[in-house]
């Protein structure tokens, strides 16, 4: 997970009844500025991207929309492998789309598209350690997390939480193996319920 903040994982279910699952990850926009894909991004590539205006909503709405209408469609014409065994994924199979970042849940219709929302709630102390620990190209200015990120932070998640946005929160300073198993345990147990 990316941002160092609060992490969200997301689920959108596409479409075909219970079978062989495929899984395959998109990151947040400023993971994708890093990695040479801006087009989710209005702002400089990992640059004040802790504000909703930096990021182009209605797109990453497109981009989910084209995967749930179409799963394994949308992985191939993105260069995703999605075979993952030798069987290969047909519409019926079960196809899992987790996306991240910690303004996923202030774009109401970003929202409406998921089946599950997990909110990685991180202290303060333990994201402002972990985001000096980052290597960027430009390097955060003095001041930046106390005077900008984590602010920004606070006003997002003080904002979903005003608007009653359904999430299940996790402890950030769980192993990433434990939240794994969490989540995981989660997703399968409601695929279980839907079959």
């Amino acid at each position: 997970m990316g941002s160092g903040l609060s992490e969200s994982p997301l689920m959108g279910r596409g479409s075909g009844p219970p079978g062989q699952c495929h899984q395959w990850w998109q990151n947040h926009p400023d993971q994708q500025a890093r990695q040479g894909s801006p087009q989710l991004l209005r702002g400089p590539p990992g640059r004040f991207l802790q504000v909703l205006d930096s990021l182009d909503m209605e797109a990453m709405v497109s981009t989910v929309r084209a995967w749930i209408e179409n799963p394994v469609k949308f992985a191939r014409s993105h260069g995703v492998n999605v075979t993952p065994g030798s069987k290969e994924p047909t519409s019926q199979d079960i196809h899992i789309l987790v996306i991240e970042g910690f303004l996923l849940y202030n774009y109401k219709p970003l929202i409406d598209l998921f089946d599950i929302r997990y909110y990685l709630a991180v202290p303060y102390d333990e994201c402002k350690r972990r985001r000096s620990t980052r290597n960027y190209t430009v390097p955060d200015p003095p001041g930046l997390f106390d005077g900008h990120v984590w602010p920004m932070y606070l006003k997002h998640r003080k904002e979903m939480e005003d608007c009653g946005v359904d999430v299940v929160y996790l402890d950030g300073l769980k192993s990433r193996e434990e939240l794994y198993n969490q989540v995981f345990e989660d997703i399968h147990n409601k695929l279980l319920n839907c079959s």
